[in-house]
C-alpha cells in the first residue's frame, strides 16, 4: 500500500512540477535556455538537480521544491540585470570572447588557454560550410563556446548561378599534419607521400612538420599550413 502510494505520489509530483517548470523557464527567458553561459549553465543544473530529488524522493515536501525554484528562477533574473548593469561583474560570470583563428591561421596559445583541441575548432568551422582554413579571416569561440566565423570578403557566399561560377566537386581541405604529427593514413588516400609532402615544407621553408600546428592540402594539392609560434600580436581583442 506504501509503495502504490509513493508512485502515486511521485506521478502527481511530475504532473505539477512540470508545468511549473515551464513557467519558471520562461520567466528567466530565452538566453538562459539558448546560450547557457557558464552562471546560467550552473543554474539549470542546480534547477535539474532540485527538481529530480523532488520526484525521486516523496519524503521531501512538495512546497520545499517550489519555493527553491521560485528562488533559483528570482536569483537569475538579479544576477541577469546586474550583468547588464556592472559590465566589470559581468566578466567575472563568464568567459570572453577568444580569438582562435586569425588571417587564415590557428592561433595555438589562444585555443590552449580555453582548451579547444585543433580538431574542436575543425569540426566547428565544418558546421559553419567552412572547408578552407585559408578562407577564414577571424574565427572567435564565444563565452558560451560557440564559434563566430568572418571569411575574407572574397569568399562570403554568393549565388553561383548568378555569377556564372563552376566550382571544382569535392573542393575541400583534408588536414594532413595536425599539431606537429603527420597524418599517414590521409596522405596514403589521396595518393600522396611524406617525401612529397616534406618536399613542399621545403619549398615553404618549413624545416619538418614538428613546427606546424596544422597543415591542409586542398584539391589541388595546395599546401595550407599554421605554425605552432604563430604571432598573435595583431590580432583585434574581442571585449564585452
Amino acid at each position: 500500500m506504501d509503495i502504490f502510494m509513493d508512485a502515486l505520489k511521485v506521478i502527481f509530483r511530475i504532473a505539477t512540477i512540470l508545468p511549473f517548470m515551464l513557467a519558471i523557464g520562461l520567466y528567466m527567458g530565452k538566453r538562459s535556455i539558448g546560450e547557457l553561459p557558464v552562471f546560467d549553465f550552473l543554474v539549470v543544473l542546480v534547477f535539474g538537480a532540485v527538481v529530480g530529488a523532488d520526484i525521486a524522493d516523496p519524503e521531501i515536501e512538495h512546497i520545499h521544491t517550489v519555493i527553491a525554484m521560485i528562488a533559483i528562477g528570482l536569483l537569475q533574473k538579479l544576477i541577469s540585470r546586474i550583468k547588464i548593469k556592472h559590465q566589470k561583474l559581468g566578466k567575472l560570470l563568464t568567459f570572453e570572447p577568444t580569438v582562435v583563428m586569425y588571417n587564415g591561421k590557428f592561433l595555438k596559445d589562444n585555443m590552449k588557454q580555453i582548451q579547444y583541441s585543433i580538431d574542436n575548432v575543425l569540426q566547428m568551422l565544418r558546421e559553419k560550410d567552412v572547408f578552407h582554413t585559408e578562407d577564414v579571416e577571424l574565427a572567435i569561440v564565444e563565452a558560451n563556446g560557440r564559434l563566430s566565423v568572418k571569411l575574407y570578403p572574397s569568399k562570403e557566399s554568393v549565388v553561383r548561378e548568378d555569377m556564372a561560377i563552376d566550382k571544382q566537386a569535392n573542393d575541400v581541405e583534408i588536414p594532413v599534419i595536425l599539431d606537429g604529427r603527420v597524418q599517414k593514413d590521409i596522405l596514403q588516400h589521396l595518393g600522396l607521400t611524406e617525401a612529397w609532402l616534406m618536399n613542399q615544407l621545403e619549398k615553404r621553408g618549413e624545416p619538418s612538420a614538428s613546427s606546424l600546428f596544422y597543415a591542409g592540402v586542398n584539391a589541388k594539392h595546395e599546401l595550407v599550413i599554421s605554425r605552432k609560434d604563430q604571432a598573435s600580436n595583431h590580432v583585434p581583442p574581442f571585449r564585452h
